[in-house]
């Protein structure tokens, strides 16, 4: 049964320390199959904060850590157009991955990133033909391990606050809906919103796929949207999935929030008769 934790909107730029290394401390003792970053590993796409970044990254690593990351919208520089239109994402492949679009299979499951972040828009992110195709093409191989994809723009119109507000979906999004609904997707991991949240995909959109949304809130940075910092710890068990939400408590993070999903068909129902609850434990 793997476990994932899933992180996001780290903004090296705009930071606490306290929160790294609470972050760190947290991965050592959940010692989790693979952590997944979806994307805004920087505030401005500096070298100085992609080294941050980096470093943060490579502590994980020399600790024996599995990680998977995807490209934010804050990982392409804003304020210097040449690098932004002509190389924008060069830093982030020096320093954070040279693969925008990355693989991993897991005992259990198998997770592939996708690259959202475009020179073209500010904050808005866009989904490609090809990188369509690349979805259904990379998880037709995938035999009947559950399939999650990693973003880090929502495929979907999600709250980005207390009101009726919503954020826009990535770029392209109904064809992107069906080229996850083809591809037998069964998570969709991603960030953008600094708000954490999970919902069946058939809920918020009538052509989506039986996806199981997960949206990560701000695990390091102090630029928050009404809520404390936040992670998600995601333990996989075939059809089932229990998604713990890892809450900054002032001092540490700490378990909050603890839902298990059931898939039923081509939709997730949430669990919470007491045996479904037990089994989840």
């Amino acid at each position: 049964m793997p476990r994932l934790l899933h992180l996001s909107d780290l903004h090296f730029g705009a930071h606490e320390p306290e929160l790294v290394e609470a972050v760190e401390a947290r991965v050592h003792e959940e010692k989790p199959d693979l952590v997944v970053i979806s994307g805004d590993f920087t505030q401005r796409a500096k070298t100085e904060q992609f080294k941050e970044a980096c470093a943060f990254l490579t502590r994980l690593k020399d600790a024996g850590q599995e990680l998977l990351g995807v490209p934010g919208n804050h990982d392409v520089p804003l304020y210097d157009v040449l690098r932004r239109f002509l190389s924008p994402l060069t830093r982030y492949k020096r320093y954070i991955d040279d693969t925008l679009c990355p693989y991993h299979e897991l005992d259990g499951a198998v997770v592939l990133g996708i690259n959202t972040a475009r020179s073209l828009t500010f904050s808005d992110g866009r989904i490609s033909h090809e990188q369509m195709e690349f979805i259904r093409r990379t998880f037709e191989r995938s035999r009947d391990l559950p399939r999650i994809l990693v973003t880090h723009h929502p495929l979907f119109a999600l709250p980005v606050g207390d009101g009726p507000e919503l954020g826009k979906p990535v770029g392209r999004h109904e064809l992107a809906l069906q080229a996850i609904a083809d591809a037998g997707v069964d998570i969709l991991l991603a960030g953008h919103n600094h708000r954490a949240s999970s919902h069946s995909a058939r809920d918020l959109a009538t052509r989506a796929g039986p996806a199981l949304v997960i949206q990560a809130g701000t695990a390091t940075s102090y630029r928050l949207r009404d809520e404390e910092q936040s992670f998600n710890r995601i333990d996989i068990d075939g059809d089932r999935v229990t998604l713990t939400i890892q809450r900054w408590d002032g001092t540490a993070f700490v378990s909050g929030d603890r839902q298990t999903y059931v898939q039923e068909g081509d939709h997730w129902r949430l669990a919470n008769t007491p045996v479904e609850a037990e089994h989840a434990g």
